[in-house]
């Protein structure tokens, strides 16, 4: 029986390192199914997952998060892209990560200054207004897609359609998403 997670916080909070025993047995394969799904390494996802872990040891105290499985994705997810990031600089090929970023390209700002990363915070709370206005499957494929990085073949299974039903849909909300950032004034 899995401790709930008010449980684990308070454990993080008493320095127990129980707490991250129980973080570990609760959340571990979620966070390497994020970090394996950016990395495609099992060795390197298992590191991020470690480092994860030694994350959120620093961080609570003294935050307190709400959600401790959206807490815990997060940090994965930030430090699996920046392992990847380190580790494909020099070389660049089509891989998985560039292929999720290049669908989204022409529907997110880049940040170069500080006026787009305003921007980008702009259009990161954007996002969520546009991701609360679909319905639950296109919200849901489009965050198992470009949040969690599942594949077309991943998220056709997990919910019952087609890869090209899959495609098409995640098509759409793209330009659905691109449309609603040009009505706001987003620029992209």
């Amino acid at each position: 029986m899995f401790l709930d997670d008010s449980g684990i916080v308070d454990l993080f909070f008493e320095r127990s390192e129980e707490a991250i025993k129980e973080t570990a047995t609760k959340y571990g394969g979620y966070c390497k199914r994020i970090a394996m799904n950016i990395l495609s390494n099992s060795a390197d996802a298992e590191e991020c997952v470690n480092d994860t872990y030694y994350h959120v040891w620093n961080s609570i105290p003294p935050q307190r998060p709400n959600v401790l499985s959206a807490f815990l994705g997060k940090i994965t997810r930030n430090l699996a892209l920046n392992k990847y990031k380190r580790s494909n600089a020099a070389k660049r090929g089509g891989n998985k990560v560039e292929l999720l970023l290049s669908e989204l390209e022409e529907c997110i700002p880049s940040l170069s200054s500080v006026e787009d990363e305003y921007q980008a915070g702009i259009a990161a709370q954007s996002i969520n207004y546009f991701l609360g206005s679909l319905d639950t499957l296109s919200r849901i494929a489009f965050v198992r897609r470009y949040w969690y990085g599942d594949s077309i073949a991943d998220i056709s299974i997990r919910y019952h359609m087609s890869e090209s039903k899959t495609k098409s849909m995640l098509f759409r909300t793209r330009n659905k998403l691109r449309a609603y950032f040009e009505k706001e004034g987003i620029d992209l």
